[in-house]
């Protein structure tokens, strides 16, 4: 049952085979037995449980909600919650419980969902790896898969013990653990320069990004607002699109959204010959591993040889979007990070000497190194005599960058197919050798300059790693063509199978790590 699809499980709700309860207690069970991945910061298990047995009554009385109603959900801290501490992973926030929910947790929740717990990230989602929140790093549940677990046993040169566990990739961390754990059926993360796509791409799964003002952001607490996105990590792609189709659609309460006219329906792809997919020859870069450069060239040919057009394209001005995301980023975070001052809500230090005193001390007890580096950067940027020449310019190159895809697209492409990331995911001890910004401007090289286009993409694993570990491409769309993007992206899942995590020998491979817990055997089979 817990590695089945959304429809799957929602029709299992419906004949009976399993109750929304009894469904709900499974995934709380697994949530325990994997708290050493620190996937979660808050569990949220009576307000789970309480919505499992309304939605069991509904079932009961045939009033289903749909295909969500009593399906298992996680959200990231980023996302409030009405009665549940958000935090950001950040001790500004600690003990902050909005009094309301983000325009996407209410309609999940209104869809019957189960809201299982918040999910744990890099400090107000800024970084890639999901390892620079207050709470801890994210362990990736690929570390002690069997999978990945054989592989080791054979290279005689790999380490030992659980010293040298993986990344998730972040910022999204959390939520990429929760569904790759089995605790959860989807998860929301947000994405402003790759944060879904990224750790889908290192945890196994689907990560999307929807079109910018396809989803509310209302609710999610801001870190760029022109790029940030709600992000959608699910299993399958099939999954994904369930949860788009209840997310998507103008919010009152958030101006940048727009309408749809019709549902967002997945039909299945028989026929690729008339698609024309675009491989963009600047992602090609020295620094991508080749299994991975292997692997994009193969999905090239898979295309090619059903008949599909493929073509190489340019978007000349690639290598300039490191830069400019960073100018844009640092700026908007410097603006969105004023609010917390320490005289509304979150965290307030004890100095009453001054109100300066008091900011300033409020601010550097309650941000890391990272986030204050970020303002510090984007009020440089800022500053009068610097804006024209530092943030007006990236501005520019922004809408050159913008341009880039739309004359990509005006070309006949249909969808641009790119790696997620440069490698596999890699031990925590090699990620943390190098500083936040280094690691995010390397991680997102792909995926940024989607987000300053507005652009859909949607991460696709497409096979495992000499390693044992997930890698995935990047399927990009043209603007609010999302219901295409993921009708290719299913194509495409179809046609590569990739594997499933054996949960089995991750619940079993816990027993190491957490030392006084007795574990029960897990199947995927329930």
């Amino acid at each position: 049952m817990l590695g089945q699809t959304l429809r799957e499980v929602s029709a299992a709700l419906k004949q009976g085979q399993i109750t929304p309860t009894e469904l709900c207690q499974k995934c709380l069970s697994l949530i325990k037995k994997t708290k050493f991945l620190n996937a979660y910061i808050t569990v949220s298990e009576e307000v789970a449980l309480k919505q499992a047995e309304e939605s069991e009554k509904r079932y009961k009385n045939g009033q289903s909600l749909g295909d969500l109603d009593g399906i298992p959900i996680a959200v990231k801290d980023n996302f409030s919650t009405s009665g549940i501490e958000t935090t950001c992973a950040s001790n500004m926030l600690k003990g902050y419980v909005p009094p309301y929910n983000a325009t996407v947790v209410q309609k999940l929740l209104d869809q019957g969902a189960l809201l299982m717990g918040k999910t744990n990230l890099d400090e107000f989602a800024m970084g890639s790896g999901s390892t620079d929140g207050v709470f801890g790093p994210v362990k990736n549940p690929w570390s002690y898969s069997k999978q990945y677990r054989e592989k080791r046993k054979q290279n005689p040169h790999s380490g030992s013990g659980d010293s040298d566990w993986l990344i998730t990739g972040g910022s999204s961390g959390g939520s990429a653990a929760a569904v790759s754990a089995f605790t959860c059926y989807a998860a929301l993360g947000s994405d402003t320069g790759g944060s879904t796509r990224n750790p889908a791409a290192h945890c196994g799964l689907v990560g999307f990004k929807p079109s910018y003002g396809l989803v509310s952001r209302h609710g999610l607490i801001p870190l760029v607002n022109s790029m940030d996105v709600p992000g959608i990590l699910t299993r399958y792609v099939d999954d994904a699109a369930v949860v788009l189709g209840v997310l998507a659609g103008h919010d009152p309460k958030d101006s940048t959204t727009v309408p749809i006219n019709k549902p967002l329906v997945l039909s299945s792809l028989e026929d690729v010959s008339k698609l024309c997919i675009g491989i963009p020859k600047e992602y090609l870069v020295p620094e991508l591993s080749s299994e991975i450069q292997s692997l994009w060239s193969r999905a090239a040919d898979l295309f090619e040889s059903e008949g599909a057009k493929v073509i190489e394209v340019s978007l000349p001005h690639t290598s300039y979007s490191i830069v400019c995301y960073h100018v844009l980023c640092t700026s908007e975070v410097a603006s969105n990070m004023a609010r917390f001052d320490g005289l509304q809500y979150g965290h307030r230090c004890d100095i009453d000497v001054s109100t300066e005193a008091m900011y300033a001390a409020t601010r550097r007890e309650g941000f890391n190194d990272v986030v204050r580096g970020r303002i510090l950067s984007g009020n440089f940027f800022l500053l009068k005599e610097n804006y024209e020449n530092y943030f007006v310019k990236a501005q520019k190159v922004r809408r050159l960058i913008a341009n880039d895809f739309v004359n990509a697209f005006n070309s006949g492409v249909d969808v641009l197919l790119t790696p997620t990331t440069l490698s596999e995911a890699v031990p925590y001890l090699e990620f943390i050798k190098e500083d936040n910004r280094t690691r995010s401007a390397q991680d997102d090289i792909f995926t940024q300059a989607v987000n300053m286009a507005g652009l859909p993409a949607v991460n696709i694993p497409i096979a495992l790693s000499n390693q044992g570990l997930p890698i995935g491409l990047q399927f990009i769309g043209r603007a609010f063509c999302d219901q295409q993007l993921l009708t290719v992206a299913k194509w495409f899942e179809k046609q590569v199978q990739f594997p499933v995590i054996q949960l089995q020998e991750l619940v079993d491979n816990c027993s190491a790590i957490l030392e006084n817990e007795k574990l029960a055997s897990v199947s995927l089979k329930q």
